[in-house]
């Protein structure tokens, strides 16, 4: 009963807290900001929009074609039409019920093109430990080019620069310690978490022993940049936005994605985050709402229309199974 609750209530709260955010936004705005921002909204240059929706499209494309490529030594290679149709239906699931899409995608590929679960989950979980990496990488990138900018924001909210030094060491410290500790530790639930970290290790530094390693780097370089390429293409929607510089625009990109982790797909917070981000560089609260409500409808909107689709044609497909 307690565990049904649990899961009951990790569903649900990223739903409900998405909501409250869009209705708290909606009422933190005044009626003359509100009509304002649906103007942008109605009158975004559909060319653009299309654009990063087409971008969108293709990095599905790029992530299904390198999933074959961690399939392929596990003796595997399913139909790129099948992935396709898989990734496009677990992103949709996501928006239901967070990180149902990947179980969802192992399972579909499990009985679509007979790979075994555990294996194709492993793979999935490879991916994703690329893709932090990708996005820590970007974080580092960030910072680097907008220093003055980003600690300028964090000591105006109340953090200077020694604090934050003070933090990052002592992580640092702490993350030195617990790896110490978990090496040399016998504890049984702490090897499993030693096991599990060396397993996802291994999963990551095998991509350099695969056969088509350059081209599994080159398809996940070529997905973040259409992630930030998609982002991007959108500053030409709004006028305020479109002086913004890449460097600029990624303070922005780096505070969205992580949005799109706290709420489904990042219902509510992901405008609100990425207007905050665009207030630094003094873009108003019009125009950076108005940015990150474009950015968000026209991508998820994306994955609801494909995703349905892909949903009911890839049964169609695989009658046979």
């Amino acid at each position: 009963m307690k565990k049904s609750l649990k899961k009951t209530l990790k569903t649900v709260f990223p739903i409900g807290l998405g909501v409250f955010l869009v209705w708290y936004s909606y009422n933190a705005t005044s009626e003359e900001d509100r009509a304002q921002i649906i103007f942008y909204i109605k009158e975004a240059d559909l060319f653009w929009v299309g654009i990063s929706v087409l971008m969108g499209i293709l990095s599905h494309v790029s992530r299904a074609i390198r999933w074959n490529y961690l399939l392929e030594p596990l003796g595997y290679k399913p139909k790129i039409a099948n992935n396709i149709f898989i990734i496009l239906t677990s992103y949709f699931a996501n928006l239901g019920i967070p990180r149902s899409g990947e179980i969802l995608r192992a399972t579909a590929l499990s009985t679509y093109e007979n790979v075994p679960f555990e294996k194709g989950f492993g793979t999935i979980v490879t991916e994703r430990v690329v893709d932090l990496i990708m996005l820590l990488s970007i974080i580092a990138i960030t910072f680097f080019l907008q220093t003055d900018i980003i600690l300028a924001f964090f000591e105006e909210k109340g953090f200077n620069l020694n604090k934050l030094l003070l933090i990052l060491g002592a992580g640092i410290i702490l993350a030195g310690l617990a790896f110490l500790f978990l090496k040399k530790s016998s504890n049984p639930f702490l090897l499993k978490i030693k096991n599990f970290g060396l397993g996802l290790l291994q999963g990551v530094t095998s991509i350099f022993k695969m056969k088509h390693k350059w081209a599994f780097i080159f398809h996940t370089l070529f997905i973040w940049f259409i992630y930030i390429s998609m982002f991007w293409v959108i500053k030409f929607t709004v006028p305020e936005t479109i002086t913004l510089t890449i460097s600029q625009l990624l303070v922005a990109f780096v505070f969205g994605a992580f949005a799109m982790t706290a709420t489904n797909g990042g219902i509510g917070l992901y405008p609100i985050v990425v207007s905050s981000a665009l207030a630094i560089f003094g873009i108003s609260s019009v125009s950076g709402d108005a940015f990150g409500w474009i950015m968000w409808i026209s991508q998820t909107l994306m994955v609801v229309v494909f995703g349905a689709i892909s949903f009911l044609v890839l049964p169609l497909l695989n009658r046979n199974k």
